[in-house]
């Protein structure tokens, strides 16, 4: 009977000391958990800021490149925007037109010539004085002048007397035709790049003025070779 009692408190006292293990545990794995959980949570937040950062290195990279484009995409700059003088507005009018015709000129050249060294004039026309155009246009609004919108009537008509010719007649009529034209252009701009009162359009007048001339040399050249 006492060796039964003697058993009995043995496994009592073994209950307890497993309970007490059992709760050690318990508490000792669901320490485990949170502290798991907690990396994971710290791991998480590092890749979203990491994500958030990279996110504004994309973004500020951006902005430059935009800010970029605009500065070459954006209008001619001037000096002042003081209205032009009335002889400054002709000159600045006339040479819109004459910019005008050579475009017009260019492209039909570039469509109709029979000889490739016309037809690489017509476009380097088109290219030059329409880029030329652009500038004075650009020039000539922040000063407040509206320039022409076509050519003069003089212009239009040569134009149309190129149209109905065609192959080795039109490639000699629009040469000899450039070959005049650049000549009474460069004494125009020549005269302009001394003579002009505004000191933006002056700048635009002298910098055409190296382009007419290069015109005006291969023009001679090509008319020359024709027969």
């Amino acid at each position: 009977m006492e060796l039964f009692v003697q058993c009995k408190t043995a496994l009592k006292g073994v209950s307890i000391v497993m309970k007490r293990i059992m709760i050690f545990m318990l508490a000792l794995t669901a320490m485990f958990v949170f502290a798991c959980k907690n990396e994971t949570n710290t791991n998480s937040n590092a890749t979203n800021t990491g994500a958030y950062n990279t996110s504004s290195s994309t973004t500020s990279t951006t902005a430059t490149d935009t800010s970029a484009t605009m500065s070459t995409t954006g209008t001619t700059s001037v000096t002042s925007t003081a209205p032009l003088s009335k002889s400054d507005q002709d000159f600045a009018k006339k040479a819109a037109q004459g910019g005008m015709m050579e475009v017009d000129l260019g492209q039909l050249a570039a469509a109709k010539a029979q000889s490739n060294d016309v037809k690489d004039f017509g476009n380097r026309m088109v290219n030059d004085h329409g880029k030329a155009g652009d500038e004075l246009k650009s020039l000539a609004s922040q000063k407040g002048l509206t320039l022409p919108g076509t050519p003069s009537a003089e212009e239009q008509k040569a134009q149309k007397e190129l149209s109905a010719k065609s192959g080795a007649a039109f490639d000699k009529a629009y040469m000899s035709n450039m070959v005049k034209d650049h000549t009474k252009d460069a004494k125009e701009f020549e005269n302009a790049s001394k003579n002009v009162k505004d000191p933006d359009l002056k700048n635009w007048a002298s910098k055409t003025l190296t382009v007419v001339q290069d015109h005006l040399k291969m023009a001679k050249d090509i008319n020359g070779k024709l027969k």
